[in-house]
């Protein structure tokens, strides 16, 4: 034991966070994090919420008690174990449910290596992935269409855009972080990820300090992969950055050792990015430091950054000193494979104690986002409508184009007809595969304007003739712009 060991101090006040102990080895590491919290002397007091495995079993299809959010909202700060969604239909999962519920917009996932002391193929390591968590895919709004197709709306809107892009610029320069890299696929969905690529280019004249760069998502997650060195901080929507924050914690030495933060205007969510690991709970040998670093971030946010700066050296201690969980354990000389109880007790032991190889690198709480209020509203115009319509029997698109082209009303004609996003007339190609499920883009007619009732004029028509319209989609201009995807081959 070093004998220049901090003496540990507590809070004189406590205060009170709201806990989640989670499913399989949810109570177990959470265990181990409490341990270590009052050990460290942090005055924290616990408001414990039932969620989880067995309320949804129970029918709870939420997987939450009612009572859970004035919990939360009581006490803002909640540490969350794992939890087990049940597998199959029904069961959404509690994780996103609480994130979109409360508005925790901004999710935090640290990765860094710990070389020479955990395995990893990349050594000096040390990124941080910023995820917008609230949009995207992950709006959770689907529809099975036709007997053959499926959609996922895919949702990004520029108040929440703003918000992310914003907090990684903060937590950027608060932190003494240098570059920011913006992943999309703004060359595919150049309206969803164009909004999110613009307003962050749009932004970063703000921070002219940071250095910035974008970069398409399948490339840069190969970089991430084969290169993480190269990183430090990496934005991206909601769907890549939870893809991208699994190759972090991979590369970096294994999907145990990460924790997050899920953070709002008001309420704030720490847990760890790993599973709930059922087929090891009890058993002792679940690796507890991704929940001890969002613990970290906790204190921070919460606060009592001596409290995570002590936690946070004990825990790289402990590595330094042998201390391996099976996750992590490779046999190597000089180390000892220990379970959860044992580890933890060895983090309690070196709290005070400084790390003498890994690096020490402190967290700062980025300040508030204020959203800026538009200085110019859009002008607004309806130009056409997309109409989507099953045709399961009838898949040739010659003929439907040309009974379609006898819809044309004083306002409307046909402009093309797609199947799976590809023009399919007029002009298709005989090698393009169809299915059921098919959308007719309807357009102005030169110098006429489009109203609702011409719309519903048209959809009329299709009704008369016993088509199956299954969606619309209204087609508008801003400011002169579309703001609508063309189709393949339009």
């Amino acid at each position: 034991m070093a004998e220049n060991k901090l003496k540990i101090t507590g809070n004189e006040q406590a205060t009170t966070i709201s806990l989640i102990r989670g499913d399989g080895i949810g109570p177990e590491i959470t265990d181990s994090v409490i341990q270590i919290l009052e050990a460290s002397g942090a005055n924290l007091k616990y408001a414990e919420i039932e969620a989880g495995e067995k309320l949804y079993l129970s029918g709870k299809t939420s997987g939450i008690s009612d009572s859970a959010w004035d919990t939360m909202r009581k006490y803002p700060t909640l540490l969350k174990g794992p939890i087990t969604t049940p597998r199959g239909t029904g069961y959404k999962s509690l994780n996103v449910t609480i994130r979109k519920t409360l508005g925790l917009f901004a999710n935090l996932r640290p990765a860094r290596t710990y070389d020479p002391f955990v395995k990893t193929k990349h050594p000096g390591t040390d990124l941080i992935i910023v995820r917008e968590n609230e949009e995207d895919t992950y709006a959770g709004i689907e529809h099975r269409q036709t007997r053959e197709v499926t959609q996922c709306l895919k949702l990004i809107t520029q108040p929440g855009t703003e918000k992310i892009v914003r907090y990684a610029f903060e937590f950027a320069k608060s932190n003494g972080r240098k570059k920011i890299t913006c992943m999309v696929k703004d060359n595919i969905m150049k309206i969803t990820d164009g909004l999110f690529a613009s307003i962050f280019k749009e932004i970063a004249n703000e921070y002219k300090d940071i250095e910035t760069e974008s970069m398409i998502i399948d490339i840069g997650a190969a970089l991430l992969a084969n290169n993480p060195q190269r990183f430090d901080v990496i934005l991206a929507p909601n769907l890549y950055g939870d893809i991208l924050s699994d190759i972090a914690a991979e590369v970096t030495g294994s999907v145990g050792m990460c924790g997050s933060s899920n953070i709002g205007d008001s309420i704030a969510m720490f847990e760890a990015v790993h599973g709930s690991a059922p087929d090891i709970a009890g058993k002792d040998i679940a690796n507890p430091t991704a929940l001890i670093k969002a613990a970290v971030l906790m204190l921070v946010h919460i606060g009592m950054p001596d409290k995570a700066n002590l936690v946070r050296n004990a825990v790289l201690k402990a590595l330094e000193d042998g201390y391996r969980t099976a996750d992590i354990y490779n046999g190597e000389a000089g180390t000892t494979k220990v379970g959860t109880k044992a580890f933890t007790q060895a983090i309690i032991e070196r709290l005070g104690e400084i790390p003498q190889i890994l690096e020490v690198r402190e967290l700062s709480r980025p300040k508030t986002i204020q959203l800026q209020k538009p200085t110019k509203i859009e002008s607004k115009e309806l130009v056409g409508v997309d109409i989507f319509i099953d045709e399961y029997y009838n898949r040739d698109p010659e003929n439907l184009g040309k009974t379609l082209d006898a819809f044309t009303n004083k306002s409307l004609h046909l402009k093309m007809i797609t199947n799976r996003g590809v023009k399919v007339y007029p002009d298709g190609q005989p090698e393009t595969f169809l299915t059921d499920h098919f959308r007719c883009r309807f357009v102005a007619n030169e110098g006429q304007k489009v109203s609702t009732k011409d719309i519903l004029e048209l959809m009329a028509t299709f009704e008369a003739k016993g088509m199956d319209v299954i969606k619309t989609e209204n087609l508008y201009t801003f400011d002169g712009k579309i703001g609508y995807s063309l189709g393949q081959g339009e």
